[in-house]
């Protein structure tokens, strides 16, 4: 979700997440928020908004959406050797249970097609491949280029450059400020480098108490991980090269109007939290495809 474009698309959604960012979560996400109430840097970052239910379906841009999407995780950094919190395996389950048979929110997805009208099917588990790249410690505050920078090595590494079909998760360990998180106004992003979709997901963990990041939301220790990444999982297969895909008026993509009434999901690999997507076939916000 990072329109990184210089369009007055970027313009105009800063401004509107400006004007309308004080009602898209309950009360106690927002409280206490880091950069509650300003612009968040990233246009298409996963920053809460308010739910926009009607008037606003999304439209096609004329860009590739993701047909057999398939995610790999690359854990970025010789600090996830010492992580005690379960982030990898929690994440591997995520994306080993998505895709499959039982997975009725990622069909949601389904409905928004390329110009050829062909949109994304599923025959099973997502998860593409998972690598902790150790060879040193990830930055202590990674910048915009870095980030893609390593997105781009994780995709020499599985052998996914120029992929349209592939998606690279960089997720930065415990203690690190990815692109400026968590006062940045965002919980994460994804973008393009030029040959692969990739997102900057930063330790949801290290979200101040309050912040708009929605961890433990419905009791779960890593809610926050499998929400927001799943946002931008989603996102990543309707508008992969952001602004291409698609989008409604206001620039938002299918997530962003629906981060509330976050729900449980099961999986064959377990029970995630998860929030909404919203389906045009609908009219608004939707759990199940």
């Amino acid at each position: 979700m990072s329109l990184r474009q210089k369009s007055s698309v970027r313009r105009a959604l800063a401004a509107v997440t400006a004007a309308l960012a004080v009602t898209a979560l309950p009360a106690a996400l927002l409280a206490a928020a880091p950069g509650a109430g300003a612009s968040p840097v990233h246009a298409h970052a996963y920053a809460p908004q308010p739910d926009v239910q009607a008037g606003y379906p999304m439209e096609y841009g004329g860009g590739p959406v993701q047909q057999h999407p398939v995610v790999y995780l690359d854990f970025w950094g010789s600090q996830w050797q010492s992580d005690t919190n379960g982030v990898q395996k929690y994440l591997t389950n995520l994306f080993n249970g998505l895709g499959t048979s039982q997975d009725h929110w990622s069909t949601i997805t389904s409905q928004y097609t390329d110009y050829t009208g062909t949109g994304s099917t599923f025959n099973g588990p997502v998860l593409g491949g998972s690598w902790t790249d150790g060879s040193s410690a990830a930055p202590a505050a990674a910048s915009q280029s870095g980030i893609a920078r390593e997105a781009n090595k994780a995709a020499a590494h599985f052998g996914v450059t120029g992929n349209q079909n592939a998606q690279i998760v960089v997720l930065s360990p415990h203690g690190t400020s990815p692109d400026g998180w968590p006062n940045s106004g965002f919980c994460a992003w994804h973008d393009y480098t030029g040959s692969v979709s990739y997102t900057n997901m930063p330790y949801q963990l290290d979200a101040p108490a309050g912040s708009r990041c929605p961890n433990s939301a419905l009791g779960g220790k890593l809610d926050a991980f499998s929400i927001v990444e799943g946002h931008e999982y989603a996102e990543s297969i309707s508008d992969p090269q952001p602004g291409g895909g698609w989008t409604n008026a206001l620039g938002q993509e299918i997530g962003d109007t629906c981060e509330s009434n976050f729900q449980h999901v099961t999986l064959p690999t377990g029970t995630f939290a998860m929030q909404p997507l919203w389906s045009n076939r609908a009219g608004g916000c939707v759990i199940s495809g």
